[in-house]
């Protein structure tokens, strides 16, 4: 699958500019923790897998991470795509455990991209550029911030791949800055 053909399916069924912003941080975020981790030549894979993650959210909510398999396995979308989706769904929505290490980082990040996202809003340069460790982790501390970012899945994500949260943080800040303002 090439990122059109999947950038072709995800506008099919999103059409909010949230989502689709969503999606391309994921895909990007995804793309730089593949070249760090030693799979670049499976950036592109890795980006499409970030950039389809949450393809059924917003018409199936309810289904989320299981019609999205339904609506691949019809296109004829390349199963490792399907069950990476669906992984990190794990513990949630679906039993499908993530495996590989691209999985976990999906797992890990998905979540942990919008809490940051909402605490670089917060911030009078409204950019990720400057964002420091602690201003994150004061946020992360408040359960009532981004109430929709589920801290359990985050840390979870952070065990899965053997990092402290303060890594998966830093990481994660560090593959924003390469892409966002």
């Amino acid at each position: 699958m090439t990122r059109d053909e999947a950038w072709e399916l995800l506008t099919e069924y999103n059409k909010e500019s949230f989502h689709l912003e969503h999606a391309q941080t994921v895909e990007q975020t995804m793309r730089y923790f593949a070249e760090q981790l030693g799979y670049g030549e499976e950036k592109d894979f890795w980006g499409i897998v970030g950039l389809l993650h949450d393809l059924d959210f917003e018409q199936y909510p309810e289904q989320h991470c299981i019609k999205s398999q339904e609506i691949m396995r019809e296109r004829g979308v390349d199963e490792r795509i399907i069950h990476a989706t669906a992984s990190h769904g794990y513990g949630i929505t679906v039993d499908i455990q993530p495996e590989h290490e691209m999985e976990k980082v999906l797992y890990a990040v998905d979540e942990l991209t919008g809490l940051i996202g909402a605490v670089v809003l917060m911030r009078p340069s409204k950019s990720v550029q400057d964002l420091e460790l602690k201003s994150v982790k004061k946020k992360y501390k408040s359960k009532g911030f981004a109430a929709g970012c589920d801290r359990e899945v985050i840390q979870r994500g952070a065990d899965m791949l053997g990092w402290t949260l303060d890594e998966l943080i830093t990481r994660t800040i560090e593959a924003l800055r390469t892409f966002q303002a």
